[in-house]
């Protein structure tokens, strides 16, 4: 059956049975092609056309405005579905999927704006993402004022910085720019710019180890000229607001977590194929025989299964949004766990560059890097207790 034919009318109800059997065809539709994104770091282009056709990339705009209206269980489960074929892709669309998620509520942002940018990622698939990190400052969840400046002139902000690890930036129409305005009390957020805005450049830098096609590339932005009302998202640094409410704190944690649990539900499927086919001559049977990768196995699906249950009870409502950072600690350290199991128990079959399971550890690798890292989960967790204590 071709994909075209999966895709679903959009005057046809779809089954939960028929939605599922849609993403697990992608899922070996986007496999199909990983290697090739890994080895080239090319921004995977065709993978969002792909999930534009499947209307995957408006999924979480409201219906009103022609989106899927999804909640965070569906969201899950298509993120869930992505990654397992490719996680570089996945995580750009945790980005779409967070942001579009939360637009429609946003009471600072122009009702014509939020408009805009909801139905071009449903007509066009229009990405969007927000660019925070700098060269000096690094990530601002510790705490700073960011250097790139927009500065106030009678034709709109002037908009000059550079941001790194840029996640999408190649496939991005619009960029949520973090920067300060050059009051004497800086309006500080997010500023939305356009692609096409002149002034804006691409550094490609970006070569890690792993996740090697979100294209997360250095971004400067010289002079860029925006309307004044293109500061969407600002507060006077004297009175910070929170650019996540604890519900898209929430959404951030399962989401960013499914990622790095779809790259290590393929490295399982990997392993399992691989035992079941290797069959030593001294053996006389498949390594799927031995008592020892059994437990191998045992010991990577109970990772996985207890990751499962936490996510799904999460995406449910049935983990209260003060946990977020518990969910990410918790699940994205079993999907490092289950891997690192996998490669343990294959040996150098698994490190070959022939095979894909050095390519799931080289990006659930990646999933320690994400905001919040554990060294801050750790510390407020701990810190909370001790204050609970002594109340006052």
């Amino acid at each position: 059956m071709s994909l075209s034919s999966l895709r679903q009318r959009h005057d046809e109800p779809e089954s939960a049975e028929a939605f599922s059997a849609r993403l697990d065809t992608l899922t070996a539709h986007l496999a199909a092609t990983a290697e090739h994104y890994d080895e080239t770091g090319e921004f995977p282009h065709a993978n969002f056309r792909l999930l534009h056709e499947h209307g995957l990339l408006g999924l979480t705009v409201p219906k009103a405005l022609g989106g899927g209206g999804a909640d965070l269980a569906q969201a899950l489960q298509v993120i869930s579905a992505v990654a397992r074929g490719e996680p570089s892709t996945a995580l750009v669309l945790v980005m779409q999927y967070i942001q579009h998620a939360r637009l429609q509520d946003s009471t600072q942002w122009p009702e014509h704006l939020r408009r805009q940018v909801a139905l071009e990622a449903v007509r066009d698939g229009a990405l969007i993402n927000a660019l925070r990190v700098e060269p000096d400052l690094g990530t601002p969840a510790r705490g700073g004022l960011p250097s790139t400046l927009a500065r106030r002139t009678p034709d709109g902000w002037r908009i000059s910085g550079r941001k790194i690890y840029s996640t999408g930036s190649h496939g991005l129409t619009w960029l949520g720019v973090w920067a300060r305005s050059d009051d004497d009390d800086p309006l500080v957020g997010t500023y939305l710019v356009h692609k096409d805005t002149p002034g804006i450049r691409i550094v490609e830098d970006w070569d890690h180890l792993g996740m090697r096609a979100t294209s997360s590339h250095e971004v400067i932005f010289d002079d860029v000229l925006v309307p004044l009302e293109h500061a969407v998202s600002v507060s006077p640094w004297s009175a910070p607001r929170a650019e996540l409410d604890p519900d898209g704190m929430l959404w951030m944690s399962v989401l960013l977590s499914a990622v790095y649990d779809g790259v290590a539900q393929a490295a399982r499927d990997w392993l399992v194929t691989w035992l079941e086919q290797r069959k030593p001559s001294n053996l006389g049977a498949a390594l799927s025989s031995l008592p020892r990768f059994q437990e191998v196995v045992g010991r990577i699906d109970t990772l996985l299964f207890a990751n499962q249950n936490l996510l799904g009870s999460a995406a449910r409502g049935q983990v209260p949004g003060r946990h977020a950072a518990q969910i990410k600690y918790l699940a994205t350290d079993n999907a490092l766990r289950a891997v690192e199991a996998a490669i343990e128990a294959s040996g150098n079959p698994g490190l070959s560059r022939s095979n894909p399971l050095q390519r799931h550890y080289r990006n659930v690798l990646c999933a320690r890097v994400h905001t919040p890292q554990n060294d801050t989960v750790l510390q407020g967790i701990g810190k909370a207790v001790f204050a609970s204590r002594h109340p006052g």
